[in-house]
Parts: structure tokens; sequence; C-alpha cells
């Protein structure tokens, strides 16, 4: 199951490596796990807009050891390095977190991020959308499927869209405020089951013709 794997592996997992991370001493000669910066030289990059865009760019020590560094996005460095520029890297755990060039720094796509909110609101999405196919089983094997209002149109879809929306609704506030990752389900849960159970019974009532409370 997608969901349980979210919230019993990637989720943390990711808290964990964040941690690990922001926990990281620089490099000595008593540290393990430590964080490194090391100056290289950019040799080219690739910046590629669109649906199948592409952001990367190959960094070279004085070894002449290239490094492939992925991110999400041009800016603020990528998009002014030229080949044959002098960058400094953050290297965690043999991967580059950052490149700065000047007094600029942008994360690379490995650099680990506090975005359990987000993970936690695909999670419980992927758990709402299980719960809504099993529902919906449950309605065929009783007699029920296809007929109102346990029909896809008047209640499947509406409450698809609705766990979505609903979803993103509390991932990216918790996200921006600092709220703990389990506010997202600990809220969206309960409320698409209401509106579930409200909206089933407005569906009810159209059906036999009396008005809706």
């Amino acid at each position: 199951m997608i969901s349980w794997s979210l919230f019993t592996g990637a989720l943390p997992d990711d808290i964990r490596r964040y941690e690990d991370y922001a926990a990281a001493p620089p490099c000595g000669y008593s540290a393990d796990d430590c964080v490194r910066e090391l100056p290289l030289t950019v040799d080219h990059t690739v910046v590629k807009k669109g649906r199948s865009g592409k952001f990367e760019a190959t960094l070279s020590d004085q070894d002449s050891r290239k490094l492939v560094v992925l991110f999400g996005d041009p800016g603020p460095v990528l998009a002014r390095l030229e080949p044959g520029d002098r960058v400094t890297a953050t290297v965690w755990r043999g991967r580059v977190m950052t490149v700065a060039k000047e007094d600029v720094r942008q994360s690379s796509a490995d650099e680990p991020r506090d975005e359990a909110q987000m993970t936690a609101g695909l999670a419980t999405f992927a758990g709402l959308l299980a719960a809504l196919g099993l529902g919906f089983a449950v309605a065929l094997l009783a007699g029920l499927g296809g007929r109102e209002p346990w029909t896809w149109r008047s209640l499947g879809m509406p409450l698809l869209i609705g766990s979505a929306l609903t979803c993103l609704a509390v991932a990216v506030p918790a996200l921006l405020i600092g709220l703990p990752w389990w506010v997202v389900p600990g809220v969206a849960v309960p409320f698409v089951a209401y509106a579930a159970f409200r909206l089933h019974r407005y569906r009810l009532r159209r059906r036999v013709g009396q008005p809706a409370e």
C-alpha cells in the first residue's frame, strides 16, 4: 500500500536524513559524519526548461575528478555559471548538497529538506484514495454499485477531488507555518470523512425527493 510505505518508510527516512544533515559538524580530525566544503571548477551546465526540464552542472576538483550535480531549478546559481567558473561545493556523505558562487548559494536536488508535511499530505491522499476505492468495492459487492448515490460521477469524483484539495490545503500551510507533519492527516482525514458523510446523506435525500438538511 502506497500510503503505508510513505508513512512508515519515506517519511521517517526523510526526517532522519534531514536531522542528520542539520546536526552534521564541519569535517575535522574526529568527525565521521561531517560536512566538507570543496573548491570546484565548472566544466559545463545544462539548463533545460519545460516539461522534460533538466538542470545540472558538471564540476571537477583539482585532480580532475568530475561530479554531476542535479538541481530542481535554474536559479539563483546554476543559470549564472559558465565553464571555468570557480565555485564552492558543500559535500555530505559523498554528495554535493549546495553550490555557492561568491555570496550566492543554491541547494542541489540531493540536499535534505524539512518538508515532511508535503510527504504526509501525499501519504494521506493515498490513504484516502484507498479508502474511497474500498468503499466503492464494498458497495459493488452489496449490489449498490452504479446506483444513486453510489455512482462515480455523483459521489466518487467529488470525493476524489475534495480529498486532493483538502490534503494540499492542509499540507502547504503546515509547511509554511512549521507545524508538525502529523497535523496533516489529523486534520485532513476527519474533514474528508465528515464531507463524505454529508455528501452521501445529501445524495440519498435527493434520490428520495426529501429536502437536504
